[in-house]
């Protein structure tokens, strides 16, 4: 048995023994459940409260896309901030508590360190992102009675890879500061400035920034300009924080 396989073995039964098991899923999961009847009365709601206003115009009854829309709403934004707080403390802890120095003195590399944890929560926030979308779609289906996979599917993945970004600089922050807290509040402080890059046109068409705004214009059936270049660019930035994250480890005293 290699030594990736060993540790990510350690990685998975660390996920299924600490409360991150539950979080993510759970997170996922409500807003899967609750988003599409929520965006199915939302119009009727509001037109309650604004119905007797002089002058107000009537809502547009909701659409499987308004329930698409929602989803990715939350993925892009709770989902993700539960990701970076879920995931500040992931180097961090194990070496404040001597974990990572136990398990660095057998003949395991540092690089699969990383890259074994790397590997199987990313495993692990894909499988989450999948059974939510799933989910998602089924219950958009019982609300409206349609729910064209496409839109829905084609979103999700921009923004699982996204997800995967997230993941891959707050390992970054984990390795560089040693408190949980302050890795997760740089990795907002990183999210916030990709959501004020989207704003710059050549960030929103070329770079990571635009995946959220490609990816809700997709759920809405929209028009929008290509993913391709902010998935590529996302999951190269991702692959340069992850091995950043093992060099500044590979030097780091335990």
């Amino acid at each position: 048995m290699s030594t990736f396989t060993v540790l990510a073995a350690k990685e998975g039964n660390e996920i299924f023994r600490t409360w991150r098991i539950w979080v993510l899923p759970a997170i996922v999961m409500f807003f899967a459940v609750v988003g599409p009847p929520l965006a199915k009365i939302t119009p009727e709601l509001l037109g309650s409260v604004t119905g007797s206003a002089p002058g107000s115009l009537a809502l547009p009854d909701a659409t499987f896309s308004d329930a698409y829309g929602q989803w990715i709403k939350n993925l892009s934004q709770i989902v993700l901030f539960t990701i970076i707080i879920m995931y500040g403390g992931v180097v961090s802890s194990e070496i404040r508590d001597g974990t990572a120095a136990f398990v660095l003195s057998k003949p395991i590399s540092r690089a699969t360190f990383i890259a074994a944890k790397a590997s199987i929560h990313a495993m692990f926030i894909t499988v989450v992102f999948a059974l939510g979308t799933l989910t998602t779609w089924f219950v958009t289906f019982l609300t409206f009675g349609t729910a064209p996979s496409g839109q829905l599917w084609g979103a999700a993945f921009l923004l699982l890879i996204y997800g995967l970004l997230a993941l891959s600089y707050t390992m970054l922050f984990s390795v560089l500061i040693p408190a949980a807290a302050g890795a997760a509040g740089t990795g907002l402080g990183i999210y916030a400035l990709l959501a004020v890059g989207a704003a710059w046109d050549p960030l929103a068409t070329f770079g990571p920034s635009g995946v959220p705004g490609i990816a809700a214009a997709i759920a809405a059936g929209q028009e929008h300009v290509s993913p391709a270049w902010p998935s590529v660019t996302s999951l190269v930035a991702a692959a340069a924080a992850l091995g950043v994250a093992s060099l500044i480890f590979n030097r780091k005293e335990l």
